[in-house]
């Protein structure tokens, strides 16, 4: 849960804490997250002359650097506020989560290399070393969704060719243009914030959606890696501690990456989902042997 706690002045909000065990950051006009080790809030400064209004300074810590990241995902999440729930999922919906798959991770790679350049050019040479090296984890990540699709019975480049989900679309512009930025700070967190999220994926869900596929049939090969049961819960903890050593203004650039990377992955379109109707019209004349 995400607590708005304004009362009293931002020392007495933090308590004893130093320089050395709080961290903070604007993640939007007006909203701060504060981290001690102990807790997390949204904060709002009153003043220019707030503490928090102030630039970041000290250093990281695996404890509040943590809290500091994750906060600001769930920052987002309460900042949505809509009663729009997806439909629910079908074995057709299932394809259509598959494509998105496919486009979230079919450019990665690239991405993080033109990431590493960027980084490198700046001198940076350890964030280039994390983005080169979570380019080599993420390839092949998208072969995984395509043979899910084709297992499913459908020609898989065909699917993901007619399938772009526009929130999809919306998160891979995102995450490009911050890779290709001057400083692609921000694509650390939106990593973060992807890796993060898939650790609410668990057992169960992978469960339910076998469930909705023949017994014989493998179609969550994509999820299981993007899922608690992969890699990517070593990858959050790994995450933090390189996080955690960088600058007090690239810890503040992260946190806000990960508010605006979560609130993207929380809204929902800003029109209809697309029907069931519509995926089958999509989708029958993609059916192998036919």
């Amino acid at each position: 849960m995400v607590r708005n706690d304004n009362t009293g002045s931002a020392e007495q909000q933090a308590g004893q804490s130093s320089i050395a065990d709080i961290e903070w950051a604007q993640i939007s006009l007006g909203k701060v997250v504060v981290a001690t080790t102990e807790k997390a809030w949204l904060y709002q400064p009153r003043s220019e002359i707030d503490r928090f209004a102030q630039p970041m300074e000290g250093v990281g810590s695996f404890a509040t650097t943590g809290k500091l990241l994750d906060t600001a995902i769930a920052a987002a999440k309460h900042a949505i506020k809509s009663n729009i729930r997806p439909p629910a999922l079908t074995s057709t919906r299932w394809i259509w989560r598959l494509a998105s798959a496919y486009h979230q991770t079919s450019p990665v790679p690239n991405l993080l290399r033109d990431a590493a350049q960027g980084f490198a050019a700046n001198g940076r040479f350890a964030l280039e070393a994390w983005a080169l090296e979570k380019a080599e984890e993420e390839t092949g990540h998208d072969l995984l969704a395509l043979k899910d699709i084709q297992s499913l019975g459908y020609d898989s480049k065909a699917v993901v060719k007619n399938l772009v989900p526009p929130a999809t679309r919306a998160l891979m512009d995102y995450f490009a243009r911050s890779t290709q930025d001057e400083d692609p700070i921000d694509c650390v967190g939106y990593t973060y914030t992807m890796e993060r999220l898939s650790l609410g994926i668990g057992e169960d869900y992978i469960q339910k959606v076998e469930a909705l596929i023949p017994s014989d049939i493998n179609a969550t090969r994509c999820l299981r890696v993007h899922s608690s049961l992969g890699a990517d819960a070593g990858h959050v903890d790994e995450n933090v501690s390189m996080i955690a050593g960088l600058s007090p203004y690239e810890r503040a650039r992260i946190a806000r990456a990960c508010y605006e990377t979560a609130l993207m992955c929380f809204s929902p379109p800003s029109g209809d989902y697309i029907s069931e109707e519509e995926l089958l019209q999509i989708l029958e004349p993609l059916r192998l042997n036919q």
